[in-house]
């Protein structure tokens, strides 16, 4: 009976009235702590990015970001959390394109990415880079794709792992230069590295962080950056798209996602804070120094970035024939 009474009240309220009830709670937001929830390890580029974004947050909207760290199962412990939370504004995720777009073809997920997430906004970009051991007689994408055609199925690449975004990199290119190369997988970015550095496997895709050192110091010698844009960080280095394989693009990408149904007046809110962040210099060399390129978009520019990666890195996927550890 109650019930009853509470929907013909809430009926009977004019449409303008419930606008501005929504429109006052968006302008007292936020009025407590935000927890940001990162779905990876403290240290990782995932966190530092989102450490960064929240002490700025924090001094700009006068209320605690805590950064949450909840690791586990490729990301997908971190991400169900926020999925199940209210989509208030009040706790939100510090997404990755792995746990978002690659993980649902690799493997059951308890939340669905377009379904159970309201997109805010891109945060960074961090492209891989390829990189040879010296030991390889090739010195640019084209002579690499030269050498694996002429050697099908001979020559070995490393990888952080199966499905990670350098996996998924390594996949495209092979698809796109029409090569067959054999797949190591290791259990992380450094111990790939370190391996390739030593000569053990003599092709490495992975993080640019991780193969830089390597290749400033000599050990390894990077052939392309695998954005569309060359890296600040190793400006002398060719893309793909420029060194062989027009179009080549893996850019991993972070961004901040609320629950479904967060209030649009929220969202539009921490939008126009974190752009506003986002595009300062001095966040925008913090980011530089980890390897990963700032990035900003509106919710429906983040939200197509989503929807096109999970078209294409699904066909990728499946046509590469992977499937999750």
């Amino acid at each position: 009976m109650k019930l009853r009474m509470v929907r013909r009240i809430m009926g009977s309220v004019p449409v303008f009235l419930l606008l501005a009830i929504g429109s006052a709670a968006a302008q007292q937001y936020p009025a407590k702590p935000v927890r940001f929830v990162v779905a990876y390890p403290a240290g990782g580029v995932n966190d530092i990015v989102a450490r960064v974004i929240g002490q700025r947050m924090t001094a700009a909207l006068g209320q605690p970001w805590i950064v949450d760290n909840r690791p586990g199962r490729g990301g997908s412990i971190g991400h169900d959390f926020v999925a199940k939370a209210p989509g208030d504004g009040y706790t939100l995720v510090h997404g990755g394109m792995g746990s978002l777009t690659l993980g649902p073809f690799l493997g059951k997920l308890p939340y669905d990415t377009l379904r159970d997430f309201a997109p805010i906004t891109l945060t960074a970009r961090a492209p891989n880079v390829i990189a040879v051991h010296p030991s390889l007689p090739v010195k640019s994408v084209k002579e690499l794709i030269a050498l694996a055609k002429a050697r099908p199925g001979v020559i070995n690449y490393a990888t952080p792992g199966v499905g990670s975004t350098p996996h998924l990199t390594a996949a495209l290119f092979v698809t796109m230069a029409n090569v067959k190369m054999v797949h190591i997988p290791y259990k992380g970015g450094a111990p790939a590295a370190t391996d390739v550095a030593a000569g053990q496997v003599p092709v490495g895709f992975g993080p640019i962080p991780s193969l830089l050192p390597h290749i400033a110091s000599g050990r390894l010698r990077g052939l392309a950056v695998t954005a569309l844009q060359r890296s600040p960080l190793m400006p002398d280095t060719p893309t793909v798209s420029e060194a062989g394989l027009p179009g080549f693009e893996m850019s991993p990408w972070f961004g901040v996602l609320a629950p479904a149904g967060t209030p649009q007046e929220v969202i539009a809110k921490l939008n126009g804070e974190l752009v506003r962040i986002l595009r300062l210099p001095d966040v925008a060399s913090q980011l530089a120094a980890q390897g990963v390129d700032a990035a900003h978009s509106t919710p429906e520019e983040f939200l197509a970035v989503v929807r096109s990666d999970l078209q294409k890195w699904g066909k990728v996927i499946r046509e590469a024939g992977i499937t999750g550890e």
